[in-house]
């Protein structure tokens, strides 16, 4: 039996994905490793993806596919998982091994006891280039410790401090039950991976390891700041995909619906900091049509989004405007970890 299917998206990966791959292969046989390549052209990402399929036959698995984008190969290594659970590894970034070993004790342990968990979380480090200390994005103060909990146990979130793809490790079934489908061709999906299948969660288990190590520091990577500013009309898509997912006004229990309503509102607060930043007329008209689709479609939501700091910030002329956007831009980079 499988315990875990990581999923790796490929795309002219060569240079990198094979420390990515020698990072899972540790965890032996319990787990299966799908090496999706995307359509890579420039490289021979797909023969070395085959090459650790060949080598490794009962736990590396080669899966070729036309280019659909970061999401369709998403879509792709859940279609083909056989793993309990499912984690998807970009294929610059990699696993802490010793600390996946201990993971893997821990969901074995649940599993041969009868029970079973939705989602389980893991720090992650942000191995920017160039920085000694490294910053950790962990969760001791919001999850309860090495045990099984639902959302009415979470504490409160710090400011800038939010559950995202390099924590989450989700029961195989709870996605392919919620539906989750993400879209082809669109950066920025790791947020709707996230955060469509929240509703349906209601076993957690957090481990205050550090798994997850996310490389920064490629000046073409997706969350450089000045690539972002250029696939902004892909930003605002899955903005928008995420506010229209669910009636989150109405997500029970209400520590989740907060929680929700907090990381719309930092994806929102990027998307329109960005916009400003951007200094272009067609991103700012963006922005004004995203508020304007919230005031609308989803009355509620906006009052509260825009009654917010972060709402106030990015919607507010003048100097005090100007304050308040500086603080929600620095936020933002918190986020996503700018170069």
């Amino acid at each position: 039996m499988k315990l875990i299917s990581f999923a790796i998206p490929c795309y002219n990966s060569s240079a990198y994905m094979g420390k990515c791959i020698e990072s899972i292969l540790p965890a032996g046989d319990e787990v299966e490793i799908l090496i999706v390549d995307d359509g890579s052209q420039k490289d021979n990402t797909l023969e070395i993806a085959k090459e650790y399929e060949k080598k490794y036959p009962t736990i590396c698995k080669a899966i070729h596919q036309e280019n659909g984008g970061h999401g369709e190969a998403v879509n792709t290594g859940l279609k083909n998982a056989s793993g309990l659970y499912f984690k998807v590894v970009d294929s610059d970034d990699w696993l802490d091994s010793e600390v996946l070993l201990e993971i893997l004790e821990k969901i074995r342990n649940i599993t041969l006891s009868g029970d079973s968990i939705d989602l389980f979380v893991a720090n992650f480090v942000y191995d920017k280039v160039g920085q000694e200390n490294k910053k950790v994005m962990s969760y001791g103060n919001a999850f309860p410790e090495d045990k099984i909990f639902g959302w009415n146990d979470m504490k409160r979130f710090n400011l800038g401090q939010y559950i995202l793809m390099h924590s989450v490790i989700y029961r195989t079934k709870l996605l392919r039950d919620a539906g989750l489908v993400l879209p082809k061709h669109t950066f920025y999906v790791d947020n709707l991976f996230v955060y469509l299948p929240l509703p349906h969660v209601k076993k957690i288990y957090y481990c205050n390891k550090n798994l997850y190590h996310y490389y920064i520091g490629r000046d073409d990577q997706s969350v450089n700041e000045t690539v972002m500013i250029g696939r902004l009309d892909q930003q605002f898509r899955v903005n928008r995909l995420m506010i229209d997912s669910c009636d989150v006004m109405k997500v029970q229990p209400k520590k989740l619906r907060n929680y929700m309503i907090l990381y719309l509102e930092i994806i929102t607060t990027v998307s329109s900091v960005l916009s400003i930043k951007s200094e272009n007329e067609e991103n700012m008209e963006r922005k004004k049509e995203l508020w304007n689709y919230l005031k609308k479609e989803h009355f509620p939501l906006w009052l509260r989004m825009r009654s917010s700091f972060l709402g106030q910030g990015v919607n507010l002329p003048g100097k005090i405007g100007n304050k308040l956007t500086i603080l929600a831009y620095r936020l933002s980079r918190k986020f996503y970890g700018f170069n």
